[in-house]
């Protein structure tokens, strides 16, 4: 019998911690700053995907996730919004620039 493979494993892991992080910050960041801040997610992702290309093994795995992780969340701020918009999440009294 082989050693065990912890890669797939840790990779997994390590999604489903992207994904738990990324859920929060995109509601708070909509309620705080609205839909116009999803640059700020959609740029690291970017970045991320982009020093993927230069890594290798895990780190340009994780990397990858976490680019693709930005890039669905950059997704996700704009349902966030509609989903404030039709009365599904809380909307911030402060501000006024809901369409």
């Amino acid at each position: 019998m082989e050693a065990i493979n912890w890669q797939g494993f840790l990779i997994g892991l390590a999604a489903f911690f992207m994904i738990g992080v990324f859920h929060p910050v995109v509601i708070k960041m909509e309620y705080h700053f609205g839909r116009k801040s999803w640059w700020a997610l959609f740029i690291p992702g970017v970045l991320c995907v982009m020093a993927s290309l230069f890594f290798s093994s895990l780190v340009s795995i994780l990397l990858g996730c976490l680019g693709f992780s930005f890039f669905w969340s950059t997704l996700e701020m704009f349902y966030q919004h509609e989903r404030v918009l039709k009365g599904r999440a809380k909307r911030n009294p402060k501000r006024n620039d809901y369409d």
